[in-house]
């Protein structure tokens, strides 16, 4: 039997529909979101990401986008993606989460070994991944590491294939190095700890690792997330740049989606119904309405002109990394992650418009736009999204200072 390292030196695999082109992918996305909004009170009720649209997920062949097309994937470039997540996002903000994030991390995974990228794709490409912090401390063994712990907010741990779980490995000199780590799925358990009151259809469960052996090739300090190279198994610059900014691509593709199906909604709002006072026009009529509309969709003109905006800048700076060893510093990825946070705060501005004035029907628990809103709540409170750190620590790092903090 020839081992999947020989048959991967030889020919690698070939994605389901090799002639797939990226504008193709795009209006699939498209095409889905009036199902995935029919959809959206199914999720929230489930907990997580519906079965039958992780299956349609895969037929479109979504997961693979920025999958390498060594290992099976189209290696569509990180526009394409943005696009395809803002669709699906438009549709469902929790569905939309789940595959950003799941489809988005072969561009973590391409710093592992590439050993460990050949065992994860396996012999037929199929590889969907989450990926948790909060590091626990973990025992060094020879070749390895011996693992037990447990790691909060899974995103779409239901349908992975994989999670990367994260560790301390205690160093020679005494200090402690965060370290991904690489599980297969039949060895971690989900907890259902996930009972928020937004963002609930994403599934973000507690993955459970007990007593587990994970070789060292398996895993890949997490200062990569800081800027140094991994791996480089790829010679697409695309996934071997820095990843601090890339996560803020990733979150802002959802984000500045989720609020335009909000904008979406709204619209449909103001067409169908009627001012309470007279003259009794419809709201779209009023100029005040048209005042509510009209700045609703220019911020998140912008804010999608700016996201994608900064994923161009995040492919250029990468390119400009492999080719020169330069161009891609700490700096310039506070600079490329502050300003997709910008274009968040501009989504979520842009909702908080069409929410509050969509009339006291859209705080009904089971109202779309409530939805939407819970969810803008919950996706607030991420970590990476947190403006005021990175607007800091990019400024501290033009000044020739230290950032504060790693993000």
């Amino acid at each position: 039997m020839v081992s999947l390292e020989r048959r991967f030196e030889a020919e690698g695999l070939v994605p389901p529909e090799p002639n797939l082109r990226p504008d193709e992918m795009v209006a699939r996305a498209t095409s889905m979101i009036g199902t995935l909004r029919a959809r959206q009170a199914d999720a929230e009720a489930a907990g997580r990401l519906l079965e039958v649209t992780h299956e349609e997920f895969m037929q479109a062949g979504f997961y693979r986008i920025v999958q390498p097309r060594r290992f099976g994937g189209y290696e569509f470039d990180l526009t394409t993606y943005v696009r395809v997540m803002m669709e699906i996002a438009r549709g469902c903000p929790s569905s939309g989460w789940v595959l950003a994030l799941v489809s988005g991390h072969p561009i973590m995974l391409a710093d592992f070994s590439d050993r460990a990228q050949i065992e994860a794709y396996g012999d037929d490409g199929d590889y969907r991944c989450p990926s948790v912090g909060s590091p626990v401390p973990v025992k060094p063994e020879k070749g390895g590491y011996r693992v037990s712990g447990a790691w909060d907010y899974a995103s779409g741990c239901d349908v992975s294939t994989h999670a990367m779980v994260s560790g301390l490995t205690p160093e020679p000199d005494g200090s402690m190095t965060p370290r991904l780590m690489l599980v297969d799925r039949c060895d971690f358990e989900i907890i259902d700890n996930w009972q928020m009151i937004g963002m609930q259809g994403t599934g973000s469960r507690r993955v459970v690792v007990k007593d587990l052996f994970i070789p060292d090739y398996r895993t890949a300090p997490i200062v990569m997330w800081r800027g140094e190279r991994g791996a480089a198994v790829h010679p697409n610059p695309m996934y071997n740049g820095r990843k601090a900014s890339y996560f803020a691509i990733e979150l802002g593709a959802v984000i500045v989606g989720a609020a335009k199906g909000a904008l979406d909604i709204y619209d449909e709002i103001c067409r169908g119904k009627s001012m309470r006072f007279s003259p009794k026009q419809r709201l779209f009529e009023s100029h005040e309405f048209q005042q509510y509309y009209g700045d609703a969709q220019t911020k998140l003109d912008s804010a999608e002109a700016l996201l994608l905006k900064v994923t161009e800048g995040y492919l250029e700076a990468c390119k400009s990394h492999q080719e020169t060893n330069q161009g891609f510093s700490e700096e310039t990825d506070r600079r490329l992650f502050a300003a997709a946070q910008e274009a968040c705060r501009l989504a979520w501005d842009a909702l908080e418009i069409i929410f509050t004035t969509a009339g006291t029907s859209a705080g009904a628990k089971q109202s779309q736009l409530a939805r939407i809103y819970r969810d803008a709540s919950v996706q607030k409170t991420h970590f990476v999204e947190q403006r005021s750190r990175t607007a800091v620590n990019a400024a501290r790092l033009h000044f020739g200072l230290a950032p504060l903090t790693p993000f």
